[in-house]
């Protein structure tokens, strides 16, 4: 590192904390990397926090003349985000936000993810206006700065559209707020040059009628190549045009700290068609005409997009996905029968239908969406997938379309797919391409050449329509624009950024073969992962993101450390990536598998952390063979637990809370963090009695969880009553009998061995598990309730001969109509756990609290809770970082007990929300009676 960084090191030490900076090998390659096909490594990393910060940073920065770029979510496409100097982060730290009283403007910071804006909005019937297809990842500054939009915003609801003012950092460290008269006072007083030099540029368009025209009519379809020059022709205060000069700039003009946009309006009734056609040029036509119609939506899937997310209807056809939405039920009728009539000259493969079922429609556009990680998924392992995207004018659509594709398939791209927003004319097409020699390279060159006389010369359309300039295009925004607009954004980027220091080489790059060098590899680490482009996707899923790895960070990784073990190139790097990643990647991943719910291909990062597990703990080692003596002697284990917890809560109740708390803590900072956690939630041991049973028609067969045929209840809850206990006298209650299978203390379903990866022993425990139960239920006969979701969800994994229940679906299934719900006028608060979430459980388990409760809080931002099985007890920042944004909901909406279905994760919740979380079970019971016959 040259003394210039170390100098900016040294200097931001003394105001950025050491844990957000990061110069090892590791969080450098993981941060360095984003879903675009490019790659640099930078050489600080540096995760900031607020605006006062990152103008100090930049202010040193621009005295050590050293280049900074800024990310925030990564799932650009095109280069935008990667750097071999500087990287800021923005994101975990940058999602406040404030909603004007009508709530027609919203306040943004740019950490915010798109769809937690939707959220935000939607009891207001609003809506965040840009949708782009990864709305549900990327955030807020990464929409606005790359201008990405989607589905159904087009040209009309842009972030140019909708945005109203910014705050920024200036390359020299200068804030501006655009929305405020005296920040804009102080910078015209600050810096006279400046404002002069944007009406400069102004006058000077606005005289040129030619460019003037050629400016209007390039924005009037979507349009991101180069710097947004629009704003020039649009508005006529400096201030105004230097807030939308921001919009699609990608970073090279300024930092975005804060924006203020006008929200949309969310109509609350909806229609979509999947239209099915033989030829890609008559689905064109048809758009086209639609495009007069009460269309909001057309997404073109060709037949390669079809087949990669295995429509079965689309094999050799074209389809387009379209939308309608409407105010009232009746206009939305009026529009679906317009629609339909425009279709009648159009022969379609299947009858047109609309679905107003949100159920059935969501599927649909889901499909859409999920297209490029799916095709990407496609592609044959090892190479990288490419995706660009152009926008045709829409007369010149359907020649236009067609002959991309015969390009596509002319140098030797068969596999190849095109799809988009057709009604806007932007489409994007993606291949799949390996850089490996110069010739696979020149390929793809050649192929660029051609696609840009396609689009620019042939039919004066944009290169990139909405996912950024970028690397990949920065050679050709001039080609483009022509000389004058391209002298114009020249002296845009001049003015912001004089030193060139703001993200260079995106937009503005001087090497004509800066699109193909960098490219990032993909070499196979895992199965269970190589099909990872590495969109990010998941990482909204991932509980660590932004703590120690991500989900998407964790294959990057393993990926190097797979190439570094084939190449042996650099077995010293090797032995940094691997040591960094043991605490980083592998002790810290919580194996939830969330992740898999936001991937479109259902990769499961938690299945890598399981087989990286099981290669560190091989068969007759020490670690396995511990593990393999708890399994045969588990009920010896239990005998043996249970007094420890009798210990821990007698010492508990002698010495105190606080002092218990402070003894605990103290042996675990001696012991290096290798003594297990404790706190208050720890519960007392609960001893298995015999249960007085009566015989009854309906009858379950129960499996308490190890955990729960040991564990009673904490000090502080407020029914003292062991879960076990609870459950039989809730089933009871609603008349069943209740049974338990035989040598039960022995039983485990697996999932301790599986979470340390001895999957053998998992499926060992799993498999006397189900005979057990097979037996007790009289082969199948009768249902079985097991009380902890992470136990049940490894159960239906494994199990096939009995039919197998967790507590939400029992009771909502099988004893609702026996129980009569008296709901309390209280505020309780529910946490989905990872498992209830992928058995598909989450609405039931509300609706179930619903009818307990008159106020149900689900908090929002709170998915896995990290404790993980014994994450909580040995690795508690875990538990604690995940949790970070549960208290404060809890304590504004008043909750003083929460409900959950996992006991581990009820003393995780318990300790990190200050209230008690106990089963749902005791809720139920709590608000329930008998129904008399």
């Amino acid at each position: 590192m040259s003394k210039n960084y170390n100098s900016l090191l040294e200097e931001i030490s003394a105001f950025v904390p050491k844990d957000r900076i990061y110069t090892d090998e590791l969080r450098l390659l993981a941060w360095g990397t984003d879903a675009g096909f490019y790659r640099l490594i930078p050489k600080i990393v540096i995760r900031s926090v607020d605006e006062q910060e990152i103008s100090r940073i930049l202010l040193i920065a621009d005295s050590l003349n050293l280049p900074v770029t800024f990310r925030a979510a990564g799932t650009s496409l095109s280069g935008q985000s990667i750097s071999d100097s500087i990287l800021i982060v923005a994101g975990k730290h940058w999602e406040k936000y404030t909603i004007s009283p009508d709530y027609k403007t919203i306040t943004l910071q740019p950490g915010l993810i798109g769809e937690r804006v939707n959220q935000i909005l939607k009891p207001f019937g609003r809506k965040f206006a840009p949708d782009p297809a990864s709305v549900k990842s990327a955030m807020v500054g990464g929409i606005i700065m790359n201008n990405a939009s989607g589905m159904n915003c087009g040209t009309h609801a842009n972030s140019d559209k909708m945005l109203l003012s910014v705050r920024i950092v200036m390359a020299d460290g200068t804030i501006l707020d655009t929305g405020n008269e005296n920040s804009k006072r102080n910078f015209a007083k600050k810096k006279p040059d400046f404002i002069k030099g944007i009406e400069a540029l102004r006058d000077k368009i606005r005289n040129d009628e030619k460019l003037s025209e050629r400016i209007r009519y390039k924005y009037s379809i979507k349009n991101v190549t180069g710097l947004n020059i629009l704003p020039f022709v649009e508005h006529d205060d400096p201030f105004e045009i230097i807030t939308h000069l921001m919009v699609g700039s990608e970073g090279t003009l300024a930092f975005l700290s804060e924006a203020t946009m006008r929200t949309g309006y969310d109509y609350p009734f909806s229609a979509s068609a999947m239209l099915y056609f033989k030829d890609i040029k008559e689905a064109c036509r048809a758009v086209v005409a639609m495009k007069k119609g009460p269309v909001m939506g057309a997404e073109l899937l060709d037949s390669k997009s079809l087949s990669s997310v295995n429509d079965p209807t689309g094999e050799g056809l074209t389809a387009v996905l379209t939308e309608t939405k409407a105010a009232t039920k009746q206009e939305l009728d009026d529009q679906i029968k317009e629609i339909e009539t425009i279709l009648e000259s159009f022969e379609t493969y299947t009858p047109v239908h609309f679905t107003d079922k949100e159920s059935e429609y969501s599927k649909y556009w889901n499909i859409r969406s999920g297209i490029f990680p799916s095709v990407g998924g496609t592609r044959e392992l090892g190479t990288t997938t490419l995706i660009e995207d152009v926008a045709f004018h829409i007369e010149n659509l359907p020649e236009a379309t067609a002959e991309l594709q015969a390009l596509l398939v002319k140098h030797g791209y068969a596999d190849a797919c095109i799809y988009g927003h057709a009604l806007e004319g932007n489409y994007h097409f993606i291949i799949n391409q390996a850089f490996d020699t110069d010739e696979k390279v020149r390929k793809y060159e050649n192929l660029m050449n051609e696609v840009k006389t396609l689009v620019v010369d042939k039919y004066d359309g944009s290169l990139k329509a909405e996912h950024g300039t970028g690397r990949n295009m920065a050679p050709f925004v001039k080609y483009e624009w022509g000389e004058a607009a391209f002298e114009v954004m020249k002296e845009v980027k001049n003015l912001f950024d004089p030193k060139n220091l703001i993200n260079p080489g995106v937009i503005f790059n001087d090497d004509p073969e800066c699109h193909i060098k960098n490219f990032k590899p993909l070499p196979l680490t895992n199965a269970h992962v190589d099909k990872c482009i590495e969109c990010g996707f998941c990482e909204v899923n991932c509980l660590t993101c932004g703590f120690t790895l991500s989900s998407r960070q964790r294959i990057v990784i393993r990926r190097e450390i797979s190439r570094l073990r084939k190449s042996g190139e650099d077995n010293e790097r090797l032995a940094k990536l691997e040591q960094q990643y043991k605490y980083l990647g592998n002790q810290t991943c919580a194996g939830d598998g969330l992740c898999s719910m936001s991937c479109p291909m259902n990769i499961n990062v938690g299945d890598l952390t399981h087989d990286i597990r099981q290669e560190e703990l091989p068969v007759g080692s020490l670690g396995y063979k511990i593990g393999d003596f708890a399994a045969n002697h588990f009920q010896g284990m239990k005998s043996i637990l249970r007094p420890v917890l009798s210990l821990a809560n007698g010492a508990h109740s002698v010495l105190g809370t606080k002092t218990m708390t402070s003894l605990t803590k103290g042996i675990r900072y001696v012991s290096m963090d290798n003594f297990p956690l404790w706190t208050p939630a720890m519960p007392k041991a609960y001893y298995p009695h015999k249960i007085t049973q009566k015989s009854e028609p309906l009858k379950v067969v129960y499996f308490p969880s190890c955990l729960n045929q040991m564990m009673g209840t904490a000090k502080e809850t407020p029914d003292a009553t062991p879960l076990v206990d609870k459950t039989v006298q809730l089933l009871q209650k609603a008349g069943y009998e209740v049974i338990f299978p035989k040598d039960m203390d022995k039983l485990c379903c697996g999932t301790i061995w599986e979470s340390k990866g001895m999957m053998d022993i998992a499926d060992r425990k799993s498999a006397e598990l189900e005979e057990a139960l097979f037996a007790a239920t009289e082969q199948g006969k009768y249902p079985v309730l097991c009380d902890q979701s992470p136990c049940l969800h490894r159960m239906r994994n494994v199990m096939t001969k009995v039919k197998l229940y967790e507590p939400v679906e029992f009771i909502y299934t099988f004893l609702k109509d026996k129980l009569d719900f008296t709901p309390i006028d209280k505020p309780v608060s529910i946490h989905i756990t990872c498992s209830t979430q992928k058995m598909g459980l989450r609405d039931q388990m509300v609706a179930l609290a619903s009818l307990c409760s008159t106020k149900v809080i689900v908090p929002e931002e709170v998915g896995c809770c990290g404790f993980a099985g014994d994450k909580g007890f040995t690795h508690p920042e875990v538990n604690t970082y995940a949790l970070r944004k549960l208290k404060p909901q809890l304590e504004k909406a008043g909750v003083e007990v929460g409900y959950s279905n996992s006991r581990t994760c009820e003393i995780g919740l318990t300790t990190n929300s200050g209230i008690p979380y106990i089963s749902i079970v005791y809720l139920v019971d709590q608000c329930t009676t008998a129904i008399t016959k």
